[in-house]
């Protein structure tokens, strides 16, 4: 058994293909119309076949008070692998992207934390 999908809730699609795009590096491996929304999907480009991210709607009615929660109590929906928090966070940064934790020094891992535009905290992390 493994992870083949795993979503966020996003506010709005096309918002949300241009920052995991654009920003973070990732790929659109699909995209299917779905009447007023789409199935949508990124990967890494470094892992075209691996697990796919879904970019799913926040319509449902349970959405919006599960990311307030969370956003308030700044906890991450997610975290994402890179080779160098530091150096992430730098580029990042450069890009306009806000961070609600810059990078701390947790003994055998370094986080960061930041604001995906569509209603999130994503938590970039490296192992030492």
């Amino acid at each position: 058994m493994r992870i083949h999908l795993s979503s966020v809730f996003v506010d709005d699609q096309d918002k949300a293909l241009r920052f995991y795009t654009d920003v973070l590096g990732f790929v659109k491996k699909t995209e299917v119309p779905l009447g007023e929304h789409r199935w949508l999907t990124v990967v890494s480009p470094d892992d075209p076949d691996g697990t796919e991210l879904v970019l799913e709607p926040s319509d449902h009615p349970a959405v919006r008070p599960f990311k307030t929660a969370l956003v308030e109590d700044g906890i991450p929906v997610t975290s994402f692998a890179v080779d160098d928090v530091h150096a992430e966070f730098e580029r990042l940064r450069g890009l306009g992207v806000r961070f609600t934790q810059e990078p701390l020094d947790m003994g055998p891992v370094t986080t960061a934390v930041l604001d995906d535009t569509c209603g999130n905290l994503v938590q970039i992390a490296h192992l030492k």
